[in-house]
């Protein structure tokens, strides 16, 4: 596909990955440690296909419905050359459907949605990556995550599930929050997650407006949206 939309998107994905590269510099990090995740969620599967066709891999998700309905909507090649994140909060009556066509779920908060994650897992034959959402808020801004003090837990709990393999943590940097201190507290969770689980080793952190110090702090996941596919349409 190639239209004015999609020289819309390759100009502003190329910013962000430039933005990407010189944060990297920046921090002393080699050039593509942060990988980059575009959020797609509200836009049509068509903007899916595009980015698609200007080299975007990883895709981020985070509503059940409208994402299932727009990976169907894709050729089945175009599916296969993408990485589907699970970004949103998980209902436990729909984390067996997730799993079935998310290739990583980020957003894994408590202990009840690991068993129907991994059934939806292994019947599709395969271990499932999850990220721990984590809580830096404390003040229940709507976001959902496991608060700090419960992490150890629902970390032992993730790692003894057969059909998922616990890679990571996820944060959102609190609002009215310096997002520097609140990805630097990450960064300590995340080296406290490492000691337990030496696998734990990936960062899910910053969006449009923050990647940089998400990536000073160590993300190796940047989960993009605004800044490449432009004001999110009117949620349906």
């Amino acid at each position: 596909m190639s239209d004015a939309r999609t020289e819309e998107l390759a100009g502003a994905l190329d910013a962000v990955r430039e933005r990407i590269a010189a944060a990297c510099d920046a921090a002393g990090r080699p050039a593509g440690d942060a990988h980059l995740v575009v959020v797609t969620k509200y836009f049509p599967a068509a903007d899916v296909q595009r980015l698609a066709d200007v080299g975007v891999v990883d895709i981020g998700e985070s509503r059940d419905q409208e994402a299932a309905a727009k990976l169907a909507e894709l050729a089945p090649d175009v599916r296969e050359r993408l990485r589907v994140h699970f970004i949103g909060q998980i209902q436990s009556n729909k984390a067996r459907h997730i799993a079935a066509y998310a290739d990583v779920v980020q957003s894994v908060d408590r202990a009840k949605v690991l068993a129907p994650l991994a059934r939806g897992a292994l019947e599709r034959g395969r271990v499932l990556p999850v990220f721990l959402q984590v809580d830096l808020a404390g003040d229940d801004e709507g976001r959902g995550g496991v608060l700090p003090a419960q992490l150890p837990a629902l970390a032992d709990a993730t790692a003894t599930t057969e059909g998922l393999e616990l890679v990571g943590l996820m944060a959102v940097a609190p609002l009215h929050v310096d997002p520097a201190a609140a990805f630097d507290r990450l960064a300590v969770l995340s080296q406290r997650l490492h000691e337990d689980h030496p696998g734990a080793t990936l960062i899910s952190a910053g969006m449009s407006g923050d990647l940089e110090q998400a990536v000073a702090a160590g993300a190796t996941h940047l989960r993009v949206g605004s800044a490449i596919l432009g004001v999110r349409p009117a949620r349906r």
